[in-house]
């Protein structure tokens, strides 16, 4: 082969490698093929409402927002059922002897007080206000007033001494106070999660002021998972004595041994019993209550941490729609817990079994 000839060959392959360089360079240089992301759904926003702290979380694949619809509707039933606004509906009521609703709040919470009152057998009792107010835990502050003897104000209590309808309520006895502190949250609760879920909405946590309502499940795809606060007045909120599944319930929880105070070295605790007209004193430190809607589970913990453990765990064998979980000071004064079966398997973290 000619000299000229074999050069030709070799320029023919230099130049096709080159060719091919350049065009491995420039593939490399083209943009590169997105992989579609699922766009985050998770949407969380929290606020203030009756003297405490709300909290929302929901999945939403629209990545709505609803805190300025969640505000408003908070706002609204302060209006009707906070005792600390001096012209909201149930303080107006207070103020005279008789309301013809302005809202929708004031019939479906005086409902379920009386369904609640009456198989309580009368733990549970919205008029404890005057009592309430004595003892110092009303709008007035921490301690007991002298204006007023226990037995005068018991006389004003009763929640059968109450008639309504879906129009208008009416006292029997002047001077009855109605307070409904130990049912509002839960009922806030249920407006809340009523409201998300007309939008759409089926995953969601919404809380107030430590009442709950789970349902569906997070962005993980689990069951909403909430915490049970050690029942000592010196805990921090991530000092958790167990946790517990949130599967499509309600739940609250009433304690005794944060709102409190003390005089002449006595602790008085802010659960006052409508049958004795004193706070109460037992071995009950904490009472945690699943039902199917947050409303019924705030009023049933009130109702038993006013009756004490023993007269809790009969009430809910009597009435299973509802679980119970109890913290209290055993007889060594070691912290013990009782748990009906239907609750156990969605507890978790818990200390070692005392029974």
């Amino acid at each position: 082969m000619r000299p000229n000839a074999r050069k030709n060959i070799i320029y023919s392959i230099i130049l096709l490698i080159i060719v091919f360089m350049v065009y491995l360079y420039r593939q490399n240089q083209k943009p590169q093929e997105t992989v579609e992301v699922v766009p985050d759904t998770k949407i969380s926003f929290s606020g203030s409402t009756m003297g405490t702290s709300y909290n929302v979380v929901y999945l939403d694949e629209k990545r709505r927002n609803f805190k300025s619809s969640v505000d408003s509707l908070l706002v609204e039933l302060n209006k009707s059922l906070s005792t600390y606004i001096p012209n909201s509906e149930i303080s107006r009521f207070n103020q005279q002897d008789s309301l013809v609703y302005a809202s929708p709040f004031f019939f479906p919470v005086l409902e379920k007080s009386r369904d609640i009152y009456q198989w309580s057998e009368g733990a549970f009792d919205p008029t404890v206000g005057p009592l309430v107010n004595l003892w110092g835990f009303g709008p007035e502050g921490p301690e007991k007033k002298e204006d007023a003897s226990v037995y005068e104000r018991l006389r004003l209590v009763g929640f059968d001494q109450l008639e309504f309808d879906q129009k208008v309520v009416r006292k029997n006895r002047q001077g009855l106070y109605l307070d409904f502190s130990a049912i509002a949250k839960g009922y806030g609760v249920d407006l809340v999660a009523e409201f998300l879920k007309q939008k759409g909405i089926a995953n969601m946590l919404v809380e107030i002021g430590g009442e709950l309502v789970g349902r569906g499940v997070n962005d993980k795809g689990e069951i909403w998972k909430v915490g049970i606060n050690q029942p000592d007045e010196g805990a921090l909120r991530n000092d958790l004595y167990a946790i517990l599944a949130l599967d499509n319930k309600g739940m609250a929880t009433s304690g005794n041994y944060r709102n409190f105070y003390e005089k002449d070295g006595k602790k008085y605790s802010h659960t006052i019993d409508p049958a004795t007209g004193y706070p109460v004193q037992h071995e009950l430190l904490s009472a945690t209550v699943l039902a199917k809607d947050c409303m019924t589970a705030d009023a049933i913990a009130t109702a038993v941490m006013v009756m004490g453990k023993e007269k809790a765990i009969q009430l809910r064998e009597k009435n299973p729609d509802f679980d119970l979980f109890l913290i209290y000071t055993g007889e060594s004064g070691d912290l013990e817990f009782y748990a009906n079966e239907e609750i156990k398997p969605y507890l978790s973290n818990l200390p070692s079994p005392n029974q």
